[in-house]
């Protein structure tokens, strides 16, 4: 099938269902969401509820990756207080859920068996990408894992998509071969998604701009 990498959401739920509405084919892609579900935009709770139902309904077909937002999610749970986490949208979210029907502790469960990266032969997925610098990319403490990575990208002779670091257009890292398609949906830009063959090849892509409903509360 071909892929349809849709990139981080934070709480900008309305956006995200009109993403898939609009331009979203059940019959010839893959849905992989590349990490941040939650925080910042106002509707963190919905947005996890409506990401594990298409989730469920199609298990082979949709697939959610963890990203920083979730880990700092996690690690407020299961261990101490995460203030880091609090300061970047948590406290709202913590709300959220108070206001909503929805148990924390089950989606916090959800989001510990989220996959890093998604990849095949030509194609990887993750939140923040690889490292030039990271010695194991998938340590989730490291700050250049794929949960965290700022840096310089590692070209490793496939394709990689990320997000984390937002940006005003979809941008192309000519050394790195990889594609940000972070467009700030929480910071009144829009949602972005890429359209790639399943070697790679670049398709389309496609954007929704932030609903109001989700700007409102942001």
């Amino acid at each position: 099938m071909n892929l349809f990498v849709i990139g981080d959401i934070h709480g900008c739920y309305h956006t995200f269902k009109e993403l898939l509405d609009n331009h979203w084919n059940k019959e010839t892609e893959r849905v992989i969401q590349l990490g941040d579900l939650i925080d910042r935009g106002g509707y963190s709770p919905q947005t996890v509820d409506f990401a594990r139902k298409i989730n469920n309904t199609y298990p082979n077909q949709v697939i959610f990756l963890k990203g920083n937002h979730e880990f700092e999610m996690i690690d407020h749970f299961l261990h101490d207080p995460n203030h880091n986490w609090l300061r970047q949208g948590g406290e709202d979210t913590l709300a959220e859920y108070q206001k909503s029907e929805r148990s924390i502790e089950n989606d916090v469960s959800w989001f510990q068996r989220l996959p890093l990266l998604w990849e095949n032969e030509d194609v990887l997925v993750t939140h923040a990408g690889i490292s030039h610098h990271a010695s194991n990319p998938f340590d989730e403490d490291d700050s250049s894992s794929v949960l965290w990575n700022r840096g310089k990208l590692k070209n490793i002779n496939k394709l990689q998509i990320i997000g984390h670091t937002p940006c005003r257009e979809p941008s192309f890292d000519e050394e790195g071969n990889a594609w940000n398609i972070d467009t700030g949906a929480a910071y009144d830009g829009y949602l972005t998604g890429i359209k790639v063959s399943p070697d790679g090849s670049v398709r389309k892509f496609v954007k929704q701009q932030t609903d109001w409903r989700d700007k409102a509360l942001i």
